[in-house]
Formats: structure tokens, sequence, C-alpha cells
């Protein structure tokens, strides 16, 4: 073979060799990233401004959670209201939680409005973290206006445990 045709079986095997690596079928797009599910706090309804309450009372109005859990030892402090939230669902942490509480006066009229939130943490050290089955104490109080408060309503719109 001449060296202008080692030359030219060179050059076609660069090409076909090119080829081969270049091919014009369509590549997989590389997966996109998956961003972390984020949690949207879900809007409790607003309270009535008006309501029929005994005086003393601390109610817990109908929900989405309300048949997950157990409130104790509820009671009316001046403006505040004091209690215990305990899941009955499963033992699991809490993750998050939020109680709003509506006051009212002696004649059913909104006064004030509060919120009670917790966020449970990782334990430190590093050691068993042992869920608590007592519940969550909470207090919330009303906004300081000075009206007398007579009752409160509570809600649950954030609860998210394991």
């Amino acid at each position: 073979m001449t060296r202008r045709g080692g030359a030219l079986i060179a050059g076609l095997l660069a090409v076909a060799a090119l080829g081969a690596g270049c091919s014009s079928a369509p590549q997989p797009a590389a997966p996109a990233p998956v961003a972390a599910p984020t949690v949207t706090p879900r809007m409790a309804e607003p309270p009535a401004a008006t309501l029929t309450v005994s005086a003393g009372e601390v109610r817990l109005a109908p929900g989405p959670f309300t048949d997950r859990v157990r409130l104790s030892g509820a009671r009316l402090e001046g403006a505040s209201v004091r209690g215990n939230l305990a899941i009955t669902s499963d033992v699991s942490d809490v993750l998050a939680l939020e109680v709003q509480a509506a006051f009212y006066d002696a004649t059913g009229h909104l006064v004030g409005t509060g919120t009670f939130q917790h966020a449970d943490e990782e334990p430190g050290g590093g050691g068993t973290h042992v869920p608590s089955v007592d519940g969550i104490p909470f207090t919330i109080v009303s906004a300081p206006d000075g009206a007398p408060v007579s009752a409160a309503v509570l809600s649950i719109p954030v609860l998210v445990n394991e």
C-alpha cells in the first residue's frame, strides 16, 4: 500500500471512530434535583365574634386533629388559659404543634386571641430519645387590652408527629 492509501485508511478509521462516539440518539436527561417537602400550616378558622359560653369554660373546638388529642387540666387564670395536651393516636414524638385560643368575655364577645407553638428538637448528646406520653403543657395569654376574660375556645390548626 502506498503512503497515500495508508493515510486515507487512517483518516477513514478516525472518522468512523469519531462518528461511533457521537450518536444522534437522544441522551437521557440528568434527573432533576428533588426538593425537600415543605409543611404548610393549616389556617385555623377565625374565631367567632360572639359565642355562647359559660363562665370559666375552656372548650376544645372540633377540628381535624381533635380526635388525636386529649386535653386535660384546662383552666382559665386571669387573661390566660393553661392545660396539657397529649397525643392519643400513638406514642410518637410531636414534631410541631400549634394551639390557638379565642378569649371571650361574660357576654360572649371575643376580647382577644393567643397562640402556643411547640417544636420538638433532636436530643443533644446522641442518646436514645423516648417519646413522652404525658403530653405537652401549654399556656396561652390573651391580647393585653385589659378586657376581662370569662371563657376560652381552643383550636389546633397544626399537629405533626412521627
